[in-house]
């Protein structure tokens, strides 16, 4: 009889273990559902949930290069906006200075260098572009200005430096001596053009062709821009579609397929309602044999 009941209890205590773990993984299917995400603590699946660790420690790294080259080109963008600009006007300029050349009138060479003068102020304004509030000729300044209106520089030789991966960086400032150094600067050119233009037109000579020399280095550091500015776009672009890669990947490892889930739990729940019956049925015999 004591053989009897152990056995009895014994089987009693693996149904009612059974019934447990049915129910353990109903609430584990349950809770899936509504979060969406099979792992939902770490012990849902220890090495999954490490590999979901490191993969969303990618995407984070990834997305953060991405940001990070968005931030360079839009830099860039707006110093490229600002010598195109200025390229225009120091086109225009050359014009004056050949118009003035050959004006006879001391009134049209007036004229002249008063819009000389008025492309020079406009140019330092170019130059003062700012992105986030920071100049972006001015190296790593925390001013508001690169150029002082006399067109002396205000900021440093400070290099704006953005990391697109690991081990990559871009600069995405532009070097003041984008503008000239000395007197050939592009803003003491313009000054010695109006000058002359004014008192002295034998020197407009000179003066051009040092403002040759400058529209030659604003145009060619507009397409050191564009060259840096691409290796950022492509930089984006594959930062983006690592991130696109990844959380896939991490989907795959997290989230749960709702149907199957769904299908899972309503299996689970028959079995389960099964189980408690077939116990029940099981057990209450048992118990009477046991109180007899």
């Amino acid at each position: 009889m004591n053989i009897s009941r152990v056995t009895e209890r014994s089987m009693s205590t693996g149904i009612l273990s059974s019934l447990q773990r049915n129910q353990n993984k109903m609430d584990q299917l349950r809770e899936a559902i509504s979060s969406g995400k099979q792992l939902t603590k770490p012990s849902d699946g220890p090495t999954d949930t490490v590999s979901a660790m490191q993969l969303r420690t990618e995407i984070a790294e990834r997305g953060a290069y991405s940001r990070s080259a968005v931030d360079g080109q839009a830099r860039l963008g707006a110093a490229e906006t600002a010598l195109s600009s200025t390229s225009d006007l120091l086109l225009r300029a050359r014009d004056l200075v050949l118009q003035g050349k050959s004006a006879q009138s001391q009134d049209s060479r007036e004229a002249i260098a008063a819009e000389i003068d008025a492309i020079r102020t406009s140019m330092i304004g170019l130059a003062n572009t700012t992105y986030l509030d920071r100049p972006v000729f001015g190296g790593t300044t925390a001013g508001g200005q690169a150029f002082a209106s006399d067109g002396s520089y205000l900021g440093d030789d400070g290099q704006v430096m953005r990391r697109i991966a690991n081990g990559t960086q871009v600069r995405v400032d532009v070097p003041a001596d984008t503008f000239g150094t000395g007197s050939n600067q592009v803003f003491k050119v313009l000054e010695s053009i109006a000058g002359n233009m004014r008192s002295n037109p034998a020197g407009l000579s000179a003066d051009l062709d040092r403002l040759d020399s400058g529209i030659k280095t604003v145009n060619t550091a507009v397409t050191g821009i564009g060259t840096r500015y691409g290796q950022l776009s492509a930089a984006d672009d594959a930062g983006q579609a690592q991130v696109v890669t990844l959380s896939a990947r991490l989907s795959q490892i997290e989230d749960v397929d709702v149907a199957a889930a769904v299908v899972e739990l309503q299996t689970q729940t028959v079995a389960y309602e099964a189980s408690l019956a077939a116990t029940a049925r099981i057990v209450q015999p048992s118990l009477l044999d046991f109180l007899r």
